[in-house]
């Protein structure tokens, strides 16, 4: 034994280890001369010459557990461990290796290219590599790591390994579920090219990626593909698509589905019928819903299947059918769940039956069943709209206890209704609860505010409102002041949205389109022509453009007003380059680019030429004659006619 211990350079040591594991003299090795010179580089040697020499796994397993409790303060590097894994994998010891890269998989930063890289120098064996990662990809995967597990998988890209089948499918499943779409696609792709042949499996999760999205184009050259691989559709294959299909409203097409899957033998499950009856019942279209119904065979109706129909009758105003069926439900042993009362709730509510809704809620605490967040927030919402603010905030509060956490809707129903009744001090801090909890507030939250605080004429609280967002520590960007400067000006309160905008830009935030227009129009309509043309000059010099959205939201906005003696979709808006005209012509709106600067040079042979005349001749009319607007549209018109004619 003094022999071993005197023995000089590391190659000796380690082969003297090596032949003492294999006769399994374990007690050489734990004398203290003997395990004191032992570092992790040896034992990452030793478990090396094993995996090429020894066909015992048990040794070398046996040798890596009493490294681990018997040598003081050792820790395996992750060499050792990627080698032990091999000789595991090597000898079909799958659950133990699979076990011990879950282990350490966390620990090491093991998704990394950098580590991953010199792992796969420490042993060439493309097998047991691709069985390894293939695991590792499938660990990150199913932790939600995904980010992890598409670096794992290039990498396997990279160096040349063929992910396995089940891999491939657990990571695309993952990406579907985080809607990833994008990088759903771009991994199949990969995956083609490394050779790897999608199965069934790989072709549902696809196909669930496309009903996620909507993308019916994509499925159907998926399913073109299948054909040729000879790959054929299965129950969970048709369902996806016939709920694709029903999403779409594309019902003819789902009904082909279900009879391509009766002659193709593949008997539609009660997951069949609920897709197609949940198709109709969005739609309001109950009669065939209820005829689908009744043609249910090989499966019995379940949960779903009445929930679905109840809530169908509810949109169509039957409430009395939507009763009936909760009866038939429980008579058949089915007793409604919460999303099943939540329908009826929010009927009874929607037609002021308060009473009736309370009566719902006891029946609901008799059976045990629990209230969520879409049953309060109903109750909520109902009470606002009557003005019963202590009753909604008993509800609220009931909500807080129950540990149901409030979320963006709460907030808009409390905030809606307090400043229906006038009481803004308590919109104002349910407001700025809703800004702690981390929700962003639309426009009509700013709008309720804008509106609450202007019936009582006190327009100067909703300017000081940006002070308390300071002295909260809330951040005032420009969504900020764009939500209150665009109700001023729809509320025609000019001043104030000319004090916003003033101090928007004494903090240094640029405006962007929809403030500049809001105060371009503001001032169009309150006669102020001249600032009118110097806010469009202002968007030009910034090179800023009313896009299509913003077009059509503003006419959505100022539907009900007729400044011009016409709707306002006649109003001809202008930009290129900066601003371009959008017009509304009797019948349709149409948008065309062209030049706002300078005029129209050649004949109007086509729309853009046209709408750039007619912006044109609006800068002009408002530049020139400050007329009313109705007498600047007609020159606009007009402006249009004669280019066409010349």
């Amino acid at each position: 034994m003094s022999s071993l211990v005197s023995l000089n350079g590391d190659t000796k040591l380690i082969q003297a280890i090596c032949a003492v594991v294999l006769k399994g003299h374990w007690m050489k090795l734990s004398k203290p001369e003997i395990a004191s010179s032992l570092t992790s580089t040896h034992i990452h040697q030793v478990l090396l010459n094993l995996l090429l020499n020894c066909d015992n796994p048990s040794l070398s397993w046996a040798f890596f557990k009493w490294t681990e409790t018997t040598l003081p303060n050792h820790k395996h590097s992750l060499q050792s461990s990627w080698v032990m894994i091999h000789i595991l994998t090597k000898h079909k010891h799958l659950m133990t290796a699979q076990n011990l890269l879950h282990k350490f998989a966390l620990r090491d930063f093991l998704s990394t290219p950098s580590v991953l890289n010199s792992l796969l120098k420490v042993h060439d064996d493309p097998d047991g590599n691709s069985h390894i990662l293939s695991w590792l990809v499938i660990f990150y995967a199913n932790l939600k790591m995904t980010q992890d597990a598409i670096q794992v998988f290039d990498q396997m890209r990279v160096h040349g390994l063929r992910p396995h089948l089940h891999a491939c499918t657990v990571l695309l499943n993952s990406l579907v579920k985080d809607r990833l779409t994008d990088m759903v696609w771009k991994v199949y792709k990969k995956m083609l090219r490394l050779g790897v042949v999608p199965n069934i499996h790989v072709y549902n999760v696809l196909i669930h990626a496309c009903s996620k999205s909507g993308d019916v184009k994509r499925v159907e050259k998926l399913l073109g593909e299948m054909e040729f691989k000879w790959v054929k559709p299965d129950l969970c294959t048709y369902n996806t698509l016939i709920s694709l299909y029903c999403k779409k409203g594309m019902h003819y097409e789902a009904l082909s589905v279900q009879d391509r899957m009766e002659r193709e033998g593949v008997s539609p499950d009660i997951v069949t019928y609920n897709s197609l009856i949940h198709g109709f019942c969005r739609e309001g279209r109950m009669r065939e819903a209820i005829r689908l119904f009744r043609d249910i065979k090989g499966s019995a109706p379940n949960h779903v299947t009445y929930t679905t129909l109840i809530d169908g009758y509810c949109r169509v105003n039957d409430l009395e059918e939507a009763l009936r069926l909760q009866d038939v439900m429980v008579a058949k042993g089915l007793y409604p769940g919460v999303v099943t009362y939540n329908s009826i709730l929010h009927k009874l509510c929607e037609e002021g039956r308060i009473r009736d809704a309370n009566k719902l809620l006891n029946e609901m605490s008799e059976k045990k069943v629990e209230p969520d967040n879409v049953t309060c927030n109903t109750l909520i919402n109902a009470y606002c709209k009557i003005g019963d603010m202590g009753s909604a905030m008993k509800v609220k509060n009931k909500m807080l206890e129950a540990g149901l956490k409030l979320d963006r809707f709460t907030y808009k129903a409390l905030i809606h209704g307090f400043c229906k009744v006038q009481e803004m001090d308590n919109a104002k801090e349910l407001f700025f609860c809703m800004l702690g909890a981390g929700f962003s507030p639309s426009y009509c939250t700013y709008s309720w505010l804008v509106d609450g605080y202007c019936n009582q004429g006190n327009e100067e609280t909703v300017i000081k409102l940006l002070d308390d967002f300071v002295r909260r520590g809330l951040c005032v960007d420009v969504s900020v002041y764009r939500a209150l400067l665009r109700r001023f000006c729809k509320r025609e309160k000019v001043d104030f949205a000319e004090r916003v905008f003033g101090l928007m830009q004494g903090n240094g935030i640029s405006g962007d389109s929809v403030i500049y227009t809001s105060l371009a129009y503001a001032y169009w309509k309150a006669g102020k022509v001249n600032a009118a043309s110097n806010m469009l000059e202002e968007m030009y010099k910034r090179r800023l453009m009313v896009t299509l959205k913003i077009y059509k939201c503003f006419n959505a906005s100022y539907a009900n007003d007729n400044i011009l003696g016409k709707p306002k979709q006649e109003l001809k808006w202008v930009y290129s380059q900066s601003f371009r005209p959008w017009m509304m012509d009797s019948n349709k709106m149409s948008y065309h680019a062209g030049e706002a600067k300078g005029q129209a040079q050649e004949k109007a042979s086509n729309m853009m030429d046209k709408a750039s005349d007619a912006a044109q001749s609006a800068k002009e009319s408002i530049q020139e004659t400050g007329q009313q607007m109705k007498e600047k549209a007609q020159g606009a018109a007009q402006a249009v006619k004669d280019s066409m004619n010349n």
